[in-house]
């Protein structure tokens, strides 16, 4: 009597999984495809040799070639992360406690705007706007603060970090922001209600309760950064330069695929590192009593 239960339930757990597994798998092969199967290519290209093997000569010629820009890159990502961060609170904070509804409104309209521009427009937006002759001198020239003649360019590593922040800030300042909407508002009027100030509120009661949306916010905007291609080789036109302009002229004069992929590996290291340091500050924070 009870074995037609059980067959039809094995049945039907049977179809469900089948139905699962189909679902799921055109993702799997398209992850596969294009994610995983790039990423063993290129491990395994910068630990291949032509003579030996397998070596570490790739990851010589690249720290022999390289390392200045392996710093520079270090370093305006990092110095962009920081700014990205620092304007992120500051947006979120205003929207959460700002006390004029039209400036609340204005903002909540134009911050947005750079999330629908892609880097390579981006990148040509900024090379016309802050070029010595450009859009920003200008205006300043225009408004009697400068001359001509004191104009200077900022096409180098500072037109990099603009525009990083520019293009990157929207995306981190819209998670934050909705991360703070979303606090007990009982705690910000109760410390309002005391005296403690609008910069005093955020720095000690909102941001500490929204860090873990802000240090997710920034870890996304550290690895797309370190990807970002057109930025660098349109704004600086000059060296040092970013990791990914070196890969592209690896591999487009030299066709030398070996240390272009050593040179994306350290990018995976630097990106896989900070990652790291996220979930450990995350495990531990889950760990604790």
């Amino acid at each position: 009597m009870r074995t037609a239960p059980a067959s039809a339930f094995g049945r039907l757990w049977q179809n469900e999984r089948f139905l699962s597994l189909a679902l799921v798998t055109p993702a799997l092969l398209t992850i596969g495809a294009l994610f995983l199967y790039p990423l063993g290519f290129s491990v395994i290209s910068a630990f291949s040799v032509e003579d030996s093997g397998f070596g570490i000569a790739n990851f010589t010629k690249a720290f022999d070639f390289y390392s200045n820009d392996i710093l520079f890159t270090v370093i305006i990502v990092g110095i962009s992360t920081v700014l990205i961060g620092a304007f992120a609170i500051a947006i979120g904070g205003y929207l959460t406690m700002g006390e004029s509804p039209l400036a609340v409104s204005i903002l909540k309209w134009l911050y947005r705007w750079p999330l629908f521009i892609p880097f390579i427009v981006a990148g040509q937006m900024m090379r016309t706007f802050l070029a010595k002759n450009g859009l920003m001198n200008n205006m300043i020239v225009g408004a009697g603060l400068l001359d001509p003649s004191q104009t200077t360019s900022f096409l180098d590593w500072r037109g990099i970090v603009i525009t990083f922040v520019w293009k990157q800030t929207p995306f981190v300042a819209l998670l934050v922001a909705g991360a703070m909407a979303s606090l007990d508002r009982s705690t910000i009027e109760a410390a309002r209600n005391l005296g403690a100030g609008r910069i005093r509120i955020l720095a000690q009661i909102i941001v500490p309760q929204v860090r873990p949306t802000i240090v997710v916010g920034l870890i996304l905007s550290f690895v797309v950064m370190m990807s970002v291609l057109s930025v660098p080789l349109m704004i600086n036109a000059q060296n040092p330069t970013m990791l990914t302009v070196d890969m592209a002229f690896r591999i487009n004069t030299y066709g030398d695929y070996g240390v272009a992929n050593a040179l994306g590996f350290i990018s995976y290291a630097m990106t896989g590192f900070v990652a790291w340091i996220y979930l450990r500050q995350g495990v531990r924070q889950g760990g604790a009593p």
